[in-house]
């Protein structure tokens, strides 16, 4: 006895398989549905952290203009000038500095001179208060070319006299 044989329309029957198989789309949508959506969630949650990152450097700026505006309307006390700043933001952790300073007005800043000097105006320098309200931001994930910690910093200058 030999091998035992097949019916005829054994191979036609498996070629007629192969050929519904390749035409069958059922489960496809699932099997896309599985490649991209890693690639979405990624996408979304690099979103949702460098967002926060923009938004704690949003609250920095706020937080120096809060302290400066303090200046501008009690003068110059840099203990209440940093609980302004402070109490403005949410933000943990928030290191605010404040400085006062002589200067004049230029086109790109102020710079600082002696209090008794004449600025390039003919105006007498003005006494200036100087915030800066900095933070460290924790990125939640590893990106390249973005380091994991960015020091973020903010600063808002006024004339105070």
């Amino acid at each position: 006895m030999g091998i035992m044989a097949l019916p005829k329309n054994v191979a036609a029957r498996c070629l007629s398989f192969v050929l519904k198989a390749r035409r069958n789309i059922d489960g496809v949508t699932a099997i896309e549905f599985a490649m991209i959506a890693p690639i979405l969630i990624g996408l979304a949650i690099a979103t949702v952290d460098l967002g926060l990152g923009v938004y704690t450097d949003t609250q920095l700026a706020n937080a120096a203009h809060s302290g400066a505006s303090y200046a501008v309307q009690y003068s110059y006390d840099p203990n209440a000038m940093t609980a302004a700043a402070q109490a403005s933001t949410s933000l943990k952790n928030v290191t605010v500095t404040s400085a006062e300073f002589c200067g004049c007005p230029t086109a790109t800043g102020v710079t600082a001179t002696s209090c008794t000097s004449t600025c390039s105006d003919g105006l007498s320098a003005g006494t200036f208060a100087q915030v800066t309200a900095t933070k460290q931001y924790a990125t939640l994930l590893a990106y390249p070319g973005i380091p994991a910690t960015i020091n973020l910093s903010k600063q808002a200058t006024v004339r105070i006299q």
